[in-house]
């Protein structure tokens, strides 16, 4: 096991799966999964079975996280219809802080401060398996749709901008 299992934010992680879900594992990368697309190749999957985390913030400085397949973009529009108040990306040091994860490595689970709502793109339960940040660019951790959900009491919703 490498020095980054070690690290603060990939401990969160593994400490919040091994209290919630002993059976998901944490998998190290040869290369990193910075990017959606750097983890398909990595993981030798669709960019679709990728999720990414996104979050956003209201003017209230309340934070929401967006989980939804690498292959879309996430709609700020929809995103803030669904929340009832207008939400934007929030910066990378305002997603450290909040999340104590870096952009690259934010996971769906293992938060700093819980989000205030968690909406996740329906279109990520087309992926038997799918795979998330485990708080490194070189970590993920595999799990399926249902688990997501059940994980971070997400909101199964349409998110994305149309193709």
């Amino acid at each position: 096991m490498s020095k980054v299992f070690n690290k603060k934010s990939v401990l969160a992680v593994r400490e919040f799966l091994h209290k919630f879900a002993t059976e998901i594992e944490i998998i190290e990368l040869k290369s990193s999964a910075r990017t959606a697309k750097d983890a398909s190749i990595s993981l030798n999957t669709e960019v679709g079975a990728i999720v990414k985390s996104i979050v956003l913030k209201d003017r209230n400085n309340e934070f929401y996280l967006c989980l939804c397949s690498g292959d879309k973009y996430i709609s700020i529009e929809k995103a803030s219809n669904l929340v009832d108040i207008p939400i934007e990306k929030a910066s990378a040091s305002e997603v450290k802080a909040q999340t104590g994860f870096s952009i690259g490595g934010v996971s769906p689970v293992g938060h700093l401060n819980r989000p205030k709502t968690v909406l996740i793109d329906h279109n990520l339960a087309k992926f038997s398996k799918i795979y998330a940040a485990a708080g490194h660019p070189n970590l993920v951790f595999e799990a399926t749709y249902n688990n997501l959900l059940e994980l971070t009491q997400g909101i199964p919703t349409d998110i994305v901008e149309k193709s």
